[in-house]
This record gives C-alpha cells, sequence and structure tokens, in this order.
C-alpha cells in the first residue's frame, strides 16, 4: 500500500520534521508527503476552496481518502490500525490522508472522504498534525505486524 499524505504548507521547522522524518522512515509502507500552498491573500472562504482543489490535485487519483478534522470519528490505535487492515485485505493499494490549513479543509471533504478522522476534541497545530500521523501509521503497522512498539 502506498500512502499519500497531503497537507497544506510546507512543514518547514527542523524541530518538527526530525520526527516525522523518523515514522516515516520506519514504515514498510511507501509515504509520500505533498504540501501545498495558495500564496495569494485570498479571504477565508476563497482560501479553502483554493487549498481544497490544490489539495485534490496532490493525490493519486484512485486513493482512498481519509480526511483529518475535529468533527471526524476519533478511534483509538488498535481501530485505525484495524481500519488500515481491513483496506489492505481488501487490496487498496493509494492511501490519501488530507490536512488542511488554518481554516480547515472545505466541507466537500468532509462529504466525500472514506473516513473524516480526528486526532481529538483538542485543537492542534497543523505542521504538528503531520508528526501525530505519522506515528501513528508507524503504530497501526506495529500493532498490524505484532511488533512490541505497542503496548496498550
Amino acid at each position: 500500500m502506498r500512502i499519500t499524505i497531503a497537507a497544506v504548507g510546507r512543514l518547514r521547522d527542523a524541530v518538527l520534521r526530525a520526527p516525522y522524518d523518523d515514522y516515516v522512515g520506519r514504515l514498510g509502507w511507501s509515504v509520500a508527503l505533498k504540501e501545498v500552498e495558495e500564496k495569494r491573500k485570498l479571504t477565508g472562504p476563497e482560501r479553502m476552496a483554493s487549498e481544497s482543489r490544490l489539495l485534490a490535485e496532490a493525490l493519486p487519483a484512485k486513493a482512498v481518502v481519509v480526511a483529518l478534522d475535529p468533527r471526524g470519528k476519533t478511534l483509538s490505535s488498535e481501530d485505525f490500525a484495524a481500519q488500515i487492515g481491513r483496506w489492505q485485505d481488501d487490496g487498496v493499494a493509494e492511501l490519501g490522508f488530507v490536512i488542511g490549513g488554518a481554516d480547515g479543509l472545505a466541507p466537500d471533504w468532509r462529504r466525500n472522504a472514506r473516513l473524516v478522522l480526528s486526532l481529538g476534541a483538542m485543537t492542534w497545530p497543523h505542521m504538528l498534525v503531520r508528526v501525530m500521523l505519522a506515528e501513528q501509521l508507524f503504530r497501526a503497522q506495529s500493532i498490524l505486524s505484532g511488533h512490541p512498539y505497542h503496548r496498550a
């Protein structure tokens, strides 16, 4: 399975980039980070719509899409791993995670995603969400393979 993380903004902070790279480097799945930026000065709704187009262009055409959104479903690490395992068993070749910018994701992402996932009720900086997602992907892989990293 190949994974694409499409995210608004560039992860320039070396302090955050290091753990992201570490977790992704340990994954057996191929992971591509596609970062998009809207540089024009637009209003909130205009920016969200433009970012939505850029995110859609960053994803493989046939990817199963997971939208990260605070209004989404919260899953335990075990349930997240089980969902990824089901997709693998079903032959899903491309999995795409979408992370919005400061204004969030356009409503279409929530309507059309296979899964709308929340990392909790708190608001997280969208740059930190990449690190948290990478860690949970590594944890899911560890759970699925029976590796002792996950000890819940």
